[in-house]
């Protein structure tokens, strides 16, 4: 009977373990941009009446 190779079996779960830790660190950068473009679309509506309301500023700093 043949003798289990440890050491291999070893590596084989540290790499699995490894692309696994891998993949979940990706999807976790990639969900929050991925919420972020969607909310960064409202922030960007809501954003909109402050630049006209920066050049009145502007004009009073002016006069």
């Amino acid at each position: 009977m043949a003798k289990p190779n440890y050491a291999f079996q070893k590596r084989q779960r540290e790499l699995a373990k490894k692309q696994k830790k891998e993949e979940k660190r990706l999807r976790k950068t990639e969900s929050p941009a991925h919420e972020e473009a969607g909310a960064g679309a409202d922030e960007g509506a809501a954003a909109m009446p402050l630049p006209s309301a920066q050049p009145v500023a502007g004009d009073e700093s002016k006069g």
